[in-house]
């Protein structure tokens, strides 16, 4: 029988982590919590966010997911200890996970202010790479405006400008997309940048972590390495928010294809395995 695989953000941009986990692995069932009554975690105090993740996490280990992936930079950069002795399960991070596959010792990061202020990615980085230079920029209108679903409204694009700035004039040649929202904007942060700049997405570096440690485990899920030849298997997948269903299931639409099932959930109930 195939392990659970247990994923959470705060809202929808996990999703671009879920897309890649079903990609590399259709055949392992997801489990995807989206706590939206709190999106977004960028903004909020180390405090409310490991308490946050505590929370998230007990109630995930309560479904019995048998891996968590922490689909949320925040979470990762301020509580990912929190996730580990609460999970009683592997967890798969996604800074760790990005900063031992990257090459580049002239790193940009675009990040939440919490992430960013954390200096997560930058310690991340230089444990794997010492030479490497890293700067961090917290980004506090994207989460927001990519939530509210006009990927092309001028405040946007003219947010995207003045985030790019510092990183360009730093002469970066990667920028990490450290939110995991921020895959989104791919197209239009490629339109501001030198075509000698890569954006890489941590998801993937993730989503790759994710299958030997699932062998590891005694599972063995079908790895198809073409990511975006397979379709996203929703039907292997259960989405629960805290906010409303019907508003979340209408947005992840636009993220995933095709419209998924979605359950509202209160994390502070009592609650069973379903």
């Amino acid at each position: 029988m195939s392990l659970l695989v247990g994923l959470f953000d705060s809202g929808l941009g996990g999703l671009t982590v879920l897309r890649q986990v079903h990609a590399l692995y259709p055949h392992s069932p997801c489990l995807y919590l989206g706590d939206t009554a709190r999106v977004p975690y960028g903004q909020r105090s180390k405090e409310e966010i490991r308490a946050i993740a505590s929370e998230v996490v007990h109630w995930l280990r309560l479904q019995g997911v048998g891996v968590l992936v922490m689909a949320c930079n925040t979470s990762n950069a301020l509580a990912f200890d929190v996730a580990v002795a609460e999970a009683g399960v592997p967890v798969v991070g996604l800074i760790d996970s990005l900063a031992s596959e990257l090459t580049s010792d002239h790193v940009g990061v675009l990040a939440t202010p919490a992430t960013a202020a954390s200096g997560a990615y930058r310690r991340s980085i230089q444990a794997c790479r010492p030479s490497a230079r890293v700067l961090e920029m917290g980004c506090p209108a994207f989460v927001p405006l990519i939530e509210a679903g006009d990927l092309q409204a001028p405040e946007l694009r003219a947010a995207a400008a003045a985030y790019l700035a510092p990183l360009l004039e730093a002469e970066v040649d990667t920028i990490v997309l450290g939110c995991t929202h921020y895959p989104l904007l791919r197209a239009l942060l490629a339109e501001l940048l030198p075509p000698d700049v890569q954006l890489v997405d941590p998801a993937l570096a993730a989503a790759q972590r994710l299958g030997p440690l699932l062998a590891s485990l005694g599972d063995s899920p079908e790895v198809d390495q073409a990511v975006e030849s397979v379709r996203p298997p929703l039907e292997r997948t259960r989405f629960c928010v805290t906010g409303p269903a019907e508003a979340f299931a209408g947005a992840a639409a636009a993220w995933l294809g095709s419209r998924p099932a979605v359950r509202s959930v209160s994390l502070q109930s009592p609650t069973r395995a379903y």
